[in-house]
C-alpha cells in the first residue's frame, strides 16, 4: 500500500506544480541570485525543483538522494573547471531537499555543513516558502564557496552552467 500510495502522490504532481510553487518572478530573481553568487567564487550553483519522481525512480523504491545525483550528473554539475559544483535539488511530493557537492567542495566541507542549510531549509519550504528557503540555501553555499574558492580579482571567472533553476 505505501508503495502504491508514493507513486499515485508522485504522479499526481508535474511540471507545472514546479513553476506553481516558484512562480516565474521567483525563478528569475533566484538566477540573478546565483549569478551574484557565481561573481565571488568560482563554483558553480544549479538549482533544480522538481515536483514527482520518474516512474522508473517510483517502481524501483529509489530515493530523492538517488534522484538528485542522477540530476547532478544530468544537469553537468560535476563538470565544472575546479571541481566545485553544487545542486541543491528539492522534490516537492516528499517535501525532500538534498544537496550534492562535487568532490573539490565536498572534501572541503563536513556533511553535518550540509545537514544544517538542509535543516534551515526544511522550516522554510514546510511553511511553503520555497523561495524563501532556496534563497537561505544559494546563500550558505554561496559563504561555503566564498570561503574555499574565492574569485581572484582580475582573473578570469567563465560562467560555466546556467543560473536559471532547472523544473523537472
Amino acid at each position: 500500500m505505501n508503495r502504491l500510495w508514493r507513486i499515485l502522490k508522485h504522479r499526481w504532481l508535474d511540471d507545472r506544480d514546479a513553476l506553481r510553487a516558484l512562480g516565474a518572478d521567483a525563478l528569475e530573481r533566484l538566477a540573478r541570485r546565483v549569478e551574484a553568487s557565481e561573481r565571488r567564487h568560482t563554483g558553480e550553483i544549479r538549482v533544480c525543483v522538481e515536483a514527482g519522481l520518474p516512474f522508473s525512480y517510483l517502481w524501483r523504491g529509489a530515493t530523492a538522494r538517488e534522484r538528485a545525483v542522477q540530476m547532478f550528473g544530468k544537469l553537468r554539475v560535476w563538470d565544472t573547471e575546479h571541481n566545485n559544483g553544487v545542486l541543491i535539488y528539492l522534490l516537492l511530493a516528499e517535501h525532500r531537499i538534498e544537496i550534492i557537492a562535487d568532490r573539490g567542495l565536498a572534501r572541503r566541507v563536513p556533511q553535518s555543513t550540509w545537514d544544517d542549510i538542509v535543516q534551515g531549509m526544511s522550516g522554510a519550504f514546510r511553511a511553503g516558502r520555497f523561495e524563501e528557503g532556496l534563497n537561505a540555501a544559494v546563500d550558505a553555499v554561496t559563504a561555503l564557496l566564498v570561503q574555499h574558492f574565492p574569485a581572484a580579482a582580475g582573473a578570469e571567472n567563465p560562467n560555466e552552467l546556467p543560473d536559471v533553476p532547472h523544473l523537472q
